[in-house]
């Protein structure tokens, strides 16, 4: 009961400090120094731009791969002080080769581009994003963004969001927010799109801007290397490996940006099944991960005493995206969902036709 309470005025101080900031105009260079590294013109002073890694993690992506291979080239920054890193996972290997042949035409247009692969896909993302930093070449980075492969950055995204860490050593991460390309489509995305607002808009926004914990999404971010090694590297212990590096970082002293004003474009799942997966995945993680660093974020707080408002939002985070403990009312439905999504999709086999038929009809509807 106290602790649903406590995630209760959680959210209503999200929301009230939300709207403050809207209503004064807040903005991230209040807090932190910004200022353009080099002027408008690249080519002056390119050795004063830090070397910057762009890692793409991707799985049998063979609808989007060459969107956002592309959109990582075509970011604006001195080709010699770039690396664009395509981590392919794929199984399939039309697939893979597919991607190979997209990296090596940017190869022959000048860009830095690199292809890696694994034996074995271990660790799912988080054992591809640590071996892809293992690499001679992305060793020597200071900074690393990440896109997932359904991502498509600006061009001017590393110009806006480098200098928050070049002029603030103290600034481990720079997130910036995700905007769809298929968010009318139907009711479904409609309805992911509400969600993600309230994430984006309230629970970064208040975090950020009274210099508090949030979380990692995973994509359109930007890490300090010595951050992420500080913090213990990424581990694959739980399928939210973002949230798990952010909360071990956080723990560490590291400050995170949340900057509104730049979109990245994404996609969302569009169909029901994508949907109860990429859900189910995330929920059941951060599950996962309250179990393993709820004593870390304790132990942090009594520490820390009365200056523990960090920790405080590193358990509300861990709490709220925590279906088991039952105060997250979304993640527990949709968790619900997706067993029963499952086990009627993969384990009935006398009603498998009727029930493929029914499920093909909701997915038209929504």
């Amino acid at each position: 009961m106290v602790m649903s309470v406590m995630l209760v005025v959680e959210a209503v101080y999200n929301s009230v400090v939300s709207l403050g900031v809207k209503a004064i105009g807040w903005r991230p260079e209040w807090r932190f120094k910004w200022e353009p590294l080099d002027g408008a013109d690249e080519e002056k002073g390119r050795a004063h731009y830090p070397l910057v890694l762009v890692q793409i993690p991707m799985y049998n992506e063979l609808e989007v791969y060459k969107l956002s291979i592309a959109a990582a080239c075509e970011l604006q920054w001195p080709k010699d002080r770039i690396i664009v890193q395509v981590l392919d996972d794929s199984t399939d290997p039309f697939i893979k080769n597919l991607v190979e042949l997209e990296c090596e035409n940017w190869v022959n247009k000048g860009v830095n581009i690199k292809y890696a692969t694994r034996t074995s896909r271990k660790g799912f993302k988080a054992g591809a994003l640590k071996k892809g930093m293992e690499c001679d070449y992305a060793t020597q980075s200071e900074y690393i963004a990440i896109f997932d492969a359904d991502f498509q950055p600006e061009p001017d995204f590393l110009l806006r969001t480098v200098p928050f860490l070049v002029h603030n050593p103290e600034v481990a991460l720079v997130q910036a927010r995700w905007s769809f390309v298929n968010d009318t489509t139907s009711l479904l995305t409609r309805v992911q799109k509400m969600f993600f607002d309230y994430h984006f808009k309230v629970e970064q926004e208040a975090g950020s801007a009274t210099f508090a914990f949030f979380s990692f999404n995973g994509t359109a971010g930007v890490w300090r290397t010595v951050a992420i090694k500080e913090a213990g590297g990424w581990k694959d212990r739980t399928t939210v490996e973002d949230m798990d590096l952010a909360v071990r970082a956080t723990l560490k002293g590291w400050k995170f940006v949340y900057v509104g004003d730049i979109r990245v474009k994404s996609e969302l799942p569009s169909t029901y099944k994508a949907y109860c997966r990429q859900q189910f995945r995330w929920s059941s993680g951060g599950a996962n991960l309250f179990r393993k660093m709820a004593k870390d974020v304790l132990v942090a707080k009594l520490l820390l005493g009365a200056e523990s408002y960090c920790t405080n939002r590193c358990m509300y985070s861990l709490q709220y995206h925590s279906p088991s403990l039952g105060h997250n009312p979304g993640a527990v439905f949709t968790s619900l969902g997706c067993r029963l999504y499952s086990h009627g999709a993969y384990h009935s086999n006398s009603h498998k036709t009727s029930k493929k038929s029914s499920h093909n009809a909701i997915l038209d509807f929504v």
